[in-house]
């Protein structure tokens, strides 16, 4: 008979994405905190042999520890439900909404959710075609493709003949390609937390050392300050935090979330996307966030793994 309280808890970390590695870091932290807590944590790559690897543990949870395809899209936790096992984070709709750029963005006006003016190109343009949309959206332009997540294929277009390139290496990781407005101002992410009554924990003001927010200032140590709090007024904070829950509500998300924002020279802020699985590294937003809330990593991790046990007993995993 299974306890009231997860005993066994799978780790799921790696995978095939082009953030593979990063997961792995994000994994062994969650790995190494549980273990710490006393629960008995079997690491699981789902490039191998995941449903038997799954089915011989046999765990009262499984902590999905992945990013990118494959993990963070809905699909493993498509399968987690066929199978049977609870899972933290967002389920199967929310993961595969938050993923896919171009349909959270629909979303997002649909609500009315002020994010970023945006259009959506599926092929490399002719001339003609790129000078009609920067004359749309304007210089600079974000191109962005629409399914990667840790800014992996991500370009900063601030002059007519980068626009080409941009596009050329974005079509490289989706079929699908998102060209935003660039807002100039204050980058911020709002971290989420909770299931029924979910609150935003401080917010945090993001400094980069590169162009923007990208894989090397994500990760690397050095390249990218943390702000906490974030160096807005309280109308401006409160404002974030008035949309980051409505964007996780919208979004249809549970026990955890990462909404990211730029914020104009006018106070203004836009939503830039929802991440359902953030990083968890020692240069993570999420977990920085959480401490600022007085929420240790170990406490963060193992309140994860004990609500979605407690979610699935309930039925509302």
């Amino acid at each position: 008979m299974v306890s009231e309280k997860p005993q066994k808890v799978a780790v799921l970390m790696g995978g095939r994405s082009s953030e593979r590695e990063i997961s792995i870091k994000t994994g062994k932290q969650i790995s190494q905190a549980l273990r710490g807590e006393g629960y008995e944590v079997k690491e699981i790559d789902p490039a191998g042999a995941l449903v038997k690897d799954l089915k011989d543990f046999q765990p009262d949870v499984v902590f999905i520890a992945l990013h990118g395809k494959y993990g963070e899209d809905g699909t493993i936790q498509g399968l987690l439900e066929l199978l049977g096992f609870p899972y933290t984070g967002p389920g199967v709709l929310s993961s595969a909404l938050c993923m896919d750029k171009v349909i959270a963005k629909k979303v997002m006006c649909y609500e009315g959710i002020p994010t970023p003016s945006f259009q959506v190109i599926t092929e490399q343009l002719d001339d003609g075609a790129m000078e009609n949309l920067i004359k749309e959206l304007g210089l600079p332009l974000v191109v962005k493709p629409s399914k990667q997540g840790s800014a992996i294929g991500v370009s900063i277009v601030r002059k007519t003949g980068e626009l080409e390139k941009a596009l050329t290496e974005a079509l490289k990781y989706d079929q699908a390609v998102l060209v935003e407005e660039y807002i100039d101002g204050t980058e911020l992410t709002a971290a989420v937390l909770g299931t029924k009554n979910p609150r935003v924990l401080p917010l945090i003001e993001i400094v980069s050392e590169t162009e923007f927010y990208d894989f090397t200032a994500k990760y690397s140590p050095g390249m990218s300050h943390h702000i906490i709090p974030a160096r807005i007024s309280p109308e401006a904070a409160r404002k974030v935090e008035e949309l980051a829950l409505r964007t996780y509500r919208a979004m249809d998300c549970r026990q955890l979330s990462r909404v990211d924002f730029m914020l104009n020279s006018e106070g203004e802020p836009f939503v830039l996307e929802t991440n359902t699985i953030p990083g968890m590294t020692e240069t993570s937003l999420f977990p920085e966030s959480a401490k600022a809330a007085g929420i240790s990593f170990t406490e963060l991790v193992s309140l994860l793994a004990d609500e979605a046990f407690e979610l699935f007993k309930e039925g509302d995993a």
